[in-house]
Formats: structure tokens, C-alpha cells, sequence
């Protein structure tokens, strides 16, 4: 990963596509493998969470790099990540590094062809169909097939045991063709008829066996006999596809062995002049065969080129499984192309961040870059239902898991300077009981009055002069430091200027939005509580599921009824 790329930039850019993350540490060595059916959630998910298994937490301290091969279906994802983990065989993952490998079903080349389940593909001229994700999808087609046999007069098990006379060849090859086009995805009338079992069972009370039929048909409606990642007829192949702009081209290369993808790699080519595709292609080709060590003799292409590989054969695949190669290639190439769109935006945006931060360490005369600030403010009407908030930013963006609400407790009026005083005393005494890491910056929203309140609680924690601290003054944007009656006046154009606004208009919103909260809660709750037989913890109940009286009201009684009981439901609706 470049210095001028973080990680979480990079977790930015990934897509919400089915398909499979790699994990690298500082060696660039793959040490974990992974499939997601979103890979954004998933990829994201390792760095949200506090994980108690210490090998994840292991793990997620190793990563420095992450990359992603994007694919069609969730089967697809599947498929791959057995196929690169037996292939690259990373340190942390424990499972599918033997032999194992999925099911298909074959058909062989025989007078009378048998029909059966196998995990291994042979290149004799047998039609394999799969590769299905577990024994039991392919039992419950094999069953099926015995059930057509037996309706056409064959024994379940005389296409295996195959004492067949030669006058019945041609209305066994007529079921073999049936078995082949369900296997190619025409399951229309197997579902029909797990239907019609399933209607028996249930008529019959039979539930068990009606919801085992159910099972089925959910298992076969979701199944897909045919995948990109893993290919019957396509043995040792290269995959190479190409998109382009203005300055740039995007290559991507996948590596098939044995009909399955054991590799994704994508590169990035700067354009020199007016170069064309095709000449980058033929290069990129050229470098990275050399680099994987490929001697297949056939390459696969997303655009025409010229071939000068000695015994090599090169095509375009126009339909069938070998342009889902191909698409699959190209999917993967267009991916690194917005990939690099999206990180070189967050990288304007990170740079437009870090100079505003670094305007205000200037202008406030800091000695440290504000990477961490936090904003507070009040909110209250004449004194009722006072509240108090602090937002959170980090990197000049806002970390919203870190904004805090507070309902002040020790305060009796509209007292502004003595709200805020008990408010920054609440909050960096827990951070100091929690060892929680301190800003760099604290802003208070207000002049004069609102930061000398804020600096007695920072004192009385002994924490004066150990972090920064400006009140910003709403009406003409004065900045107010501790001590100093004169404001300092920001330009109003400069970067600083507006990311301090920017928090200070966060503070209230967040602010204002919980103390309406509370008002209309608390209106409610009285009117609630004025009805004869509805108490605190009713009413309480009753805002908790439905938030509003008019909401309230609009609900059906029976429904009122589950929550409070038929009672208090009665005396609820008499008052309306």
C-alpha cells in the first residue's frame, strides 16, 4: 500500500459486490482470505468492532493492505475463496487448506449413460455439471432423477447397474436429455412437484415433512448449476481485459488452472502519447505471464491483438463460459479504475481536511495539529428541559460513534455559564476515569461567559493549560481565549474559520434535536399521566413503542391491548 493511501480509504473505495477480500500484512503477503456477499459490510466490519477472539484481534493488527476480487453471485465468492485459499494457503485461515473439493454430477460418455455424484473432473468427453455447494442439493437432484427413471419404466438403479436392452436405448437417452436440461437449469416442473408434496404433507398435518419439502425447493430455487470461478470445459487458461481513459489504462489477469481461478491481479498503466490498447495489452501480457509464471498455451482476451506468443493460441470469446471469463476479468479491471477515482477524491478531500488543520494550529497559535477537537453547546427554553451535547471530530471529519448527550442535572433555570461548567466537568471526568484520550482542541459555543465556565471545571480536574480552549461567539465569530479579553476574528473565507463554524453547527444541531426530543417526551407524558390508571411506567411503555399521541391514537386497540393490557387501553380511549 502507497504512504499516501490509508487503509481506511481504501475500505472507502470497496464496492457492496459479492466477491473475495485479501487481507496483506507489511511483507505484502496474503494472511487472510475471505468471501462476503457485500464486501464493503464485511471488509468494514473488522475494523468497527471491538473483537474479543484474540486471533481476529491478532489478525486486524497485521493488515495494511486490503484488496478485493469482485464477482458475479454469493456462489461465485464461495467458490473463489476455495479455490485461493487452498491456492496461497494464508497463515489465518485454518479451513479448506486439504484436498477438498465440491461435487458435481456427471454425466458419462457411455452407449447408456450413467448419472452420478463425483468431486473429481476427468477430461474424457463426460459432461460434468456444477460445481454445487453441497451433497445435499445434488442428493435431492439425484433423487429426483431416480423418480423420472422409475415413471419412464426403468429401474432407480438400472442406469447404474446398466442391464439394458438395446430397444430401450432410445427412450433412455430421451430421459438422459430431460436430466440435462434440469441440470442446465430448467427446474420448473422438479418445483411443481415439491409443491404438490409439500400441499400433502401440510393438508395431511405432516408438518415436519412439509417443511423438509420446503427446505427443497428454497435450496433449488436459490442454486445455480453454472459459475465463472469454477468451469468443467475450460482447462489452463490466461484471462486479460483491459478499460481505458484519458491518461490511464486498467489490466486486469486471471489465471485459470485446472478449470478454476487460482488468481486475480489488476495494474495500472500511465498512457504514454497517444498509445493505443492493444499495445499496452500485448506489453502488460508479456509482463505479467513472465511474472506468474504462466506457460498456458491459450489466452483469452477482452479486445483483439495481435499474437506474437510462439505456440500460444489467443481468442475473443463472444459467448458461453468463456466470455463470463471475460466479463468477469473485465468487471474486475473497471473496479481498480473507480477505485483509483475514489481514492484520489478522498485523498483531495483528506488534503483539504489536514489544511484546515493545520490553518487552525496556525491561527490559534496550537502547539499541536488538532487532529482530535470536541465541540459543546446548550440548549434549553427558559430553563425547561435543559440539555447538552458534544460532537466529536477527528481528521476534521465527524466520528459520530464519539458524540455524547447530556440531560443537566445539577442546574435549576436558564443558567448557560453553569450548564456548561457542569457539563465539561461530567464529560473529562469520565475521560479521566476512563483513561480516554483527550483533545487537542476543546471548543465551547459561546463568548466570554461560556469558556470561563468551561476553564473553572477544566481546573478543578487539573486540567488548565494541558489542552487548548476557544469559546466562538455566534454574532460576529469571535474567538475568545482563556484570559484574554480581546477576540481574535477570523477571516470568514479561510479554511479554519469554516471548520470550527462547521463544528460549532454540529454542537447545536445535535443539541437542539435532543432537547425537542425531550420537550415533546415530555409533554406527552403528562397528558399521558393525567388519565385516571396510567402511571409513569405506562406511559413510559407507550412512547418507548409508538413515540407520538397522534401515532398513539392511530393504533388498533387489540394491538394497545398486547402492550398495557385491555384496562388501561379502555381508560386510554375513553379520554379520547
Amino acid at each position: 500500500m502507497s504512504d499516501s493511501t490509508s487503509l481506511k480509504s481504501i475500505i472507502k473505495t470497496i464496492p457492496k459486490k459479492p466477491g473475495v477480500y485479501h487481507f496483506y500484512d507489511d511483507n505484502n503477503k496474503i494472511i487472510y482470505i475471505g468471501k462476503a456477499k457485500n464486501l464493503k459490510r464485511r471488509v468494514s466490519s473488522y475494523f468497527s468492532k471491538n473483537h474479543t477472539r484474540l486471533k481476529t484481534k491478532k489478525l486486524v493488527s497485521k493488515i495494511v493492505d486490503v484488496k478485493c476480487i469482485i464477482v458475479e453471485t454469493e456462489i461465485d465468492a464461495l467458490l473463489l475463496e476455495n479455490n485461493l485459499i487452498k491456492k496461497h494457503q494464508p497463515r489465518y485461515n485454518i479451513l479448506l487448506k486439504d484436498d477438498k473439493s465440491y461435487p458435481w454430477i456427471c454425466i458419462k460418455k457411455e452407449e447408456f449413460p450413467r448419472v452420478f455424484q463425483t468431486r473429481t473432473v476427468i477430461k474424457d468427453g463426460s459432461e460434468y455439471f456444477g460445481p454445487y455447494m453441497s451433497s445435499y442439493v445434488v442428493n435431492v437432484l439425484l433423487d429426483y432423477f431416480s423418480e423420472i427413471f422409475y415413471d419412464n419404466g426403468f429401474d432407480p438403479d438400472s442406469y447404474i447397474n446398466r442391464n439394458l436392452k438395446s430397444e430401450l436405448k432410445e427412450r433412455y437417452l430421451e430421459v438422459i436429455l430431460e436430466i440435462k436440461n434440469i441440470l442446465k437449469g430448467d427446474i420448473k416442473d422438479l418445483i411443481s412437484k415439491l409443491e404438490e408434496k409439500m400441499i400433502f404433507f401440510s393438508n395431511n398435518l405432516d408438518f415436519e415433512n412439509a417443511q423438509k419439502t420446503k427446505d427443497k425447493i428454497t435450496l433449488l430455487n436459490n442454486y445455480q448449476s453454472k459459475s465463472a470461478i469454477v468451469s468443467s470445459k475450460i482447462s489452463n487458461v490466461d484471462v486479460f481485459s483491459i478499460c481505458s481513459e484519458k491518461n490511464f489504462s486498467f489490466v486486469n489477469y486471471l489465471k485459470i488452472t485446472n478449470g478454476s481461478v487460482v488468481l486475480s491481479h489488476s495494474v495500472e498503466v500511465k498512457k504514454k502519447l497517444d498509445e493505443k490498447d492493444v499495445a499496452i495489452l500485448q506489453f502488460v501480457i508479456t509482463d505479467l505471464r513472465k511474472k506468474f509464471n504462466s506457460v498456458s498455451k491459450t489466452i483469452f482476451c477482452s479486445i483483439p491483438i495481435t499474437n506474437f506468443w510462439d505456440n500460444t493460441k489467443l481468442f475473443v470469446p463472444k459467448i458461453g463460459d468463456k466470455k463470463k471469463l471475460i466479463d468477469l476479468s473485465l468487471r474486475n479491471a473497471k473496479y481498480m479504475q473507480l477505485e483509483k477515482k475514489k481514492q484520489s477524491i478522498i485523498a483531495k478531500e483528506n488534503k483539504e481536511k489536514n489544511s484546515a488543520l493545520h490553518k487552525i494550529k496556525e491561527d490559534l497559535h496550537l502547539k499541536l495539529i488538532p487532529s482530535h477537537i470536541e465541540c459543546f453547546d446548550n440548549s434549553n427554553l427558559q430553563g425547561s428541559a435543559p440539555v447538552a451535547a458534544c460532537v466529536v471530530f477527528k481528521n476534521g471529519k465527524p466520528s459520530k460513534k464519539d458524540y455524547r448527550l447530556f440531560n443537566i442535572k445539577t442546574v435549576v433555570g436558564p443558567d448557560d455559564y453553569k450548564s456548561m461548567e457542569e457539563v465539561i466537568y461530567r464529560r473529562y471526568k469520565r475521560v479521566l476515569n476512563e483513561n480516554l484520550p483527550m483533545p487537542q482542541l476543546i471548543i465551547v459555543d459561546g463568548g466570554k461567559g461560556q469558556l470561563s465556565s468551561a476553564m473553572k471545571s477544566l481546573k478543578l480536574l487539573k486540567l488548565d493549560g494541558k489542552v487548548a480552549v476557544i469559546g466562538i461567539a455566534k454574532r460576529l465569530e469571535e474567538i475568545y481565549f482563556p484570559n484574554d479579553p480581546t477576540p481574535l476574528y477570523l477571516d470568514k473565507k479561510s479554511n479554519s474559520l469554516r471548520l470550527i463554524q462547521q463544528l460549532r453547527n454540529e454542537a447545536h444541531r445535535f443539541a437542539i434535536n435532543h432537547h425537542r426530543k425531550k420537550r415533546v417526551s415530555k409533554a406527552i407524558g403528562s397528558s399521558l399521566e393525567k388519565i385516571e390508571g396510567i402511571g409513569p411506567k405506562t406511559t413510559e411503555l407507550l412512547l418507548k413503542k409508538f413515540f407520538s399521541i397522534k401515532n398513539l391514537m392511530s393504533q388498533k386497540k387489540s394491538k394497545i391491548e398486547l402492550l398495557i393490557g385491555p384496562s388501561k387501553t379502555k381508560k386510554l380511549f375513553q379520554k379520547k
